[in-house]
């Protein structure tokens, strides 16, 4: 057992450059479907009435969707590299007890940790689950700040990250087939999301909305995983990340490289360059006086 277990000595600053520019070039697309996705999308009239929006309010509606949308994604891979941070931290706690039970001679000072990890397994895993939220809500307010959402969609969007994470658990059960290491995690998160769904003070009809928006902001999860996958592949075919390490701490290096683009796009505002904020359209020009005639107080005439 040793550090280069987990970490690729061969993974020099000129290849994380590289890696960083490749991933770079895939969040440039993510915003690009997201873009199409936007346009596609329909969006409500603002005014409630049932009239065709002016081209002013379709532009205004497409800058705050867009915008949204992409806080929403940010906010989705957020919540799943903290997931998968919790996943990670599990598959080497695991694969360092299992190294050194039994063999308490070679690895001296280990004793303690063994008998901790075995009287206290569950409840380190759920001081591993708090430690993920804690850097989920750290990053969320602090380091990459996200406004437009609201509350519930936060909440929906989080849930979507946990979902994101049991599905590349999942691909990595059935490809690699080590469930020991995977399945514990799947079933805690699986447990999260039920109670997520379902909880003692729930209603139908709460349960419905979840559903609902959960599957409304479903291609984002689709656009995250293709994202995270590829750069994933193309991270182990270069030899940039590891295959040794039963491949969720490769995976979980590309997610954060896929967070130190995001704080950079974020925070640059580069967004805001390429889709800006429409500019409010000039009163239309008229003689007032021609048509005041028509009214009896001029006031009426305005409104």
């Amino acid at each position: 057992m040793s550090l280069e277990k987990y970490i690729n000595p061969d993974f020099t600053i000129y290849k994380k450059l590289i890696f960083l520019l490749i991933t770079i070039a895939g969040i440039a697309i993510c915003a690009l479907l997201i873009h199409i996705g936007t346009k596609l999308s329909y969006a409500p009239n603002p005014s409630g009435k049932k009239r065709k929006p002016t081209k002013q309010e379709k532009e205004v509606l497409f800058f705050k969707n867009f915008h949204l949308n992409i806080q929403l994604f940010i906010e989705m891979m957020i919540s799943a590299t903290s997931v998968m941070m919790f996943a990670c931290s599990y598959v080497i706690v695991n694969h360092v007890y299992a190294t050194v039970t039994g063999q308490s001679g070679r690895y001296y000072g280990f004793d303690q940790f063994i008998s901790t990890w075995d009287n206290s397994k569950d409840f380190i895993l759920l001081l591993l689950i708090c430690l993920s939220c804690v850097a989920n809500t750290i990053i969320d307010k602090l380091i990459i700040p996200l406004k437009m959402p609201s509350k519930e969609q936060k909440a929906s969007i989080r849930m979507l990250g946990m979902f994101y994470v049991i599905i590349i658990l999942l691909f990595l059960n059935n490809t690699i087939g080590d469930e020991s290491q995977y399945s514990p995690v799947m079933m805690y998160y699986l447990g999260l999301m039920i109670g997520r769904f379902i909880y003692f003070d729930a209603s139908f009809m709460d349960f419905i909305n979840a559903l609902k928006s959960a599957l409304y902001h479903s291609p984002l999860l689709i656009i995250g995983l293709l994202v995270s996958s590829s750069l994933s592949f193309l991270g182990f075919k270069l030899g940039y990340l590891l295959e040794r390490n039963y491949y969720i701490v490769g995976i979980f290096y590309t997610h954060l490289f896929i967070l130190v683009v995001l704080f950079i796009l974020h925070n640059s505002r580069v967004m805001y360059l390429f889709v800006r904020k429409p500019k409010e359209e000039p009163e239309p020009l008229f003689d007032e006086y021609e048509e005041y005639d028509d009214y009896d107080d001029y006031d009426e005439y305005r409104k």
